[in-house]
């Protein structure tokens, strides 16, 4: 079973959707993790509820809220792989340095402990200014891989980077095999 957990770049939602709906296609059994701020912040581009019952309908599995839902992901509830998608600049940087605040932290950090991969498709305004630092220190883990990246929008956006959400049904595959899809950024 994969972990699948979604995170509040809600311009990109649509973007991890559209990979979620691929691995459902070809037969992976997903089980859906939200951020507090998906779960219940409505934007122009998602209400938050229909968002969630979009994602559950498609994992035919209710989705995991909160720290205690997601606290048993290591120990006792073993997932083949987590994806973290799309991942915050926020997310990362706690990930990267251990803080468990939230559902998706605590799911990252018990996944983590189990020695098995964490796949991270980041969308961020800081990657490449504040979070650069975070992103090395993830890509000296063991288990923890990136979907590739590219600037959005060099001109207007010059610190930012999102994943190419078409490459993830094929990151979440190499991870497995532990191996980073190159070229890592795009």
């Amino acid at each position: 079973m994969i972990g699948y957990a979604f995170c509040g770049s809600f311009c990109t939602l649509s973007h991890s959707l559209a990979a979620l709906r691929r691995l459902r296609a070809e037969g992976a059994e997903v089980q859906p993790i939200f951020s507090e701020r998906v779960a219940t912040t409505d934007t122009r581009f998602w209400r938050a509820k229909d968002f969630v019952s979009t994602v559950e309908a498609m994992c035919e599995k209710k989705g995991l809220y909160t720290i205690v839902d997601t606290e048993p992901l290591g120990p006792s509830v073993h997932l083949d792989a987590l994806v973290v998608a799309p991942c915050t600049g926020n997310t990362l940087a706690k990930i990267a340095q251990g803080i468990t605040d939230s559902a998706v932290t605590m799911a990252a950090k018990a996944h983590i402990r189990a020695d098995r991969p964490l796949l991270l498709a980041l969308s961020s305004n800081d990657s490449m200014s504040a979070n650069l630092a975070n992103i090395a220190l993830l890509l000296q883990r063991k288990q923890v891989f990136f979907v590739p990246m590219r600037q959005d929008d060099p001109e207007k956006k010059p610190h930012s980077l999102v994943a190419d959400y078409t490459a993830l049904p094929d990151c979440l595959s190499a991870a497995l095999e532990g191996r980073q899809l190159r070229p890592l950024f795009l």
